[in-house]
């Protein structure tokens, strides 16, 4: 890396000396909070597989309950207001994060967030830190070129990780990213936590109890918050055509305020004569659990997910997933083997899969399950994740050549 002529070599010095073992390298990722999501769950993974390294984790962001959980992986965290997209803000925050990088010798800022990431590539300039992102989302482009040029911090990183095959060829269109600086790196689960084998009796009852499902129906899940595009009034619209009222479906998340909407798939439930056979419940703290008291798991996105987190987690716990036929969930469904793919907004191809679904006998349900976990634990683990991600660090302070490279997929059965 390119020292500026304001800082001293003892500051921060050359990757070189890091590389010999003078001094472990130093990783700084940006993100706005660290509430709860996706992009929060991987940062903290992330921090964890520095520390397993050797290496040292610090972590910019406006704070939030998972830093407890990054302390615990002993990493750093400085807080800072990283979620306000003021622009008054996000210009002190420049040199906040300036402090940041020079106090603890950080060699790469890894921006994960789009307010965030310009804060981060200017204090990454003026130290002459490295700077790279992860594409998180496909991102609104509203009017006027405005937006497009917001969103497209996202794609100045030296290497720019794309969480989906989906999303490095959004970059690329949208964008003009050139290929050889996409790493495609797909999100991983937690294999410790959605383990069918790790889920006991006692909290499948207890959530059962809470849920008041009988016992002898179908269950079919769509995990996902109350908001529009995630597909509910499909399925809903689905089960009405499918007419069947021998199963029961549950609609998991939390409307998040938007007590409208949650309204409507009310209204829309008893329209359609399912009031016994949907039925919407809160945001579920024990998902692993939740799966279990699933015969298929459902995700309707009529807009098309960037991963599809839930799809993974589904297969990791043996449930065939029936997703919307766009976007992240074709790669992580081998469809036709460890789940379906419906046309997007479309009810009818909905419920044919679901149909198709119920169909199966016992041993065919069972080769799907078996089939779907050996998918995840070829491609879509938390280790997996990790290791990859260090390895674009390593290219990065090794200096190696911009090749553009491919991550491949292991089919099981092909394997």
């Amino acid at each position: 890396m390119t020292l500026p002529q304001s800082m001293s070599e003892t500051e921060n010095p050359p990757i070189d000396a890091a590389e010999s073992g003078a001094r472990q390298p130093v990783v700084l990722q940006v993100l706005p909070a660290l509430v709860t999501g996706g992009v929060e769950r991987g940062t903290v993974e992330v921090a964890q597989a520095l520390g397993e390294a050797g290496w040292k984790a610090v972590v910019a962001s406006s704070g939030g309950p998972m830093v407890r959980e990054l302390i615990r992986a002993g990493a750093v965290h400085v807080e800072m207001p990283l979620a306000s997209k003021n622009p008054l803000v996000m210009r002190a925050n420049v040199k906040r994060l300036e402090k940041v990088i020079r106090e603890h010798g950080v060699d790469i800022v890894h921006a994960r967030s789009r307010a965030p990431a310009w804060s981060a590539h200017a204090a990454a300039n003026r130290t002459g830190a490295h700077f790279i992102t992860t594409f998180h989302g496909t991102y609104n482009l509203g009017g006027f070129g405005f937006k497009h040029w917001y969103n497209s911090v996202m794609v100045k990183g030296e290497r720019v990780i794309a969480i989906s095959e989906f999303i490095a060829e959004h970059a690329r269109r949208i964008y003009g990213l050139a290929a050889e600086r996409i790493r495609v790196i797909h999100r991983g689960v937690d294999l410790t936590k959605f383990d069918p084998n790790r889920v006991s009796q006692e909290r499948i009852i207890q959530l059962a109890n809470r849920w008041r499902l009988p016992d002898g129906y179908p269950v079919i899940m769509l995990p996902g918050r109350l908001t529009r595009w995630k597909g509910q009034r499909v399925l809903i619209e689905a089960l009405a055509l499918l007419g069947r009222h021998d199963v029961r479906c549950l609609l998991v998340g939390s409307d998040q305020g938007r007590s409208g909407y949650r309204q409507e798939l009310v209204d829309l439930i008893k329209r359609r004569d399912l009031t016994h056979v949907v039925h919407i419940v809160d945001e579920c703290n024990d998902m692993p659990a939740a799966y279990m008291l699933t015969d298929v798991v459902v995700s309707a996105s009529t807009d098309p997910e960037a991963f599809g987190r839930v799809v993974v987690e589904a297969q990791a716990m043996g449930r065939p997933v029936i997703a919307t036929d766009h976007g992240g969930p074709r790669e992580s469904i081998l469809a036709g083997r460890t789940g379906w793919l419906a046309n997007p907004d479309d009810p009818r191809s909905l419920a044919d899969a679901i149909a198709r679904f119920l169909d199966l006998s016992a041993e065919e349900r069972q080769r799907v399950a078996d089939l779907g976990q050996a998918f995840v634990r070829a491609n879509f683990t938390k280790e997996a994740m990790c290791a990859k991600t260090l390895a674009v660090y390593r290219e990065i302070l090794s200096g190696a050549p911009v090749v553009a490279q491919q991550d491949w997929l292991i089919d099981p059965e092909q394997a």
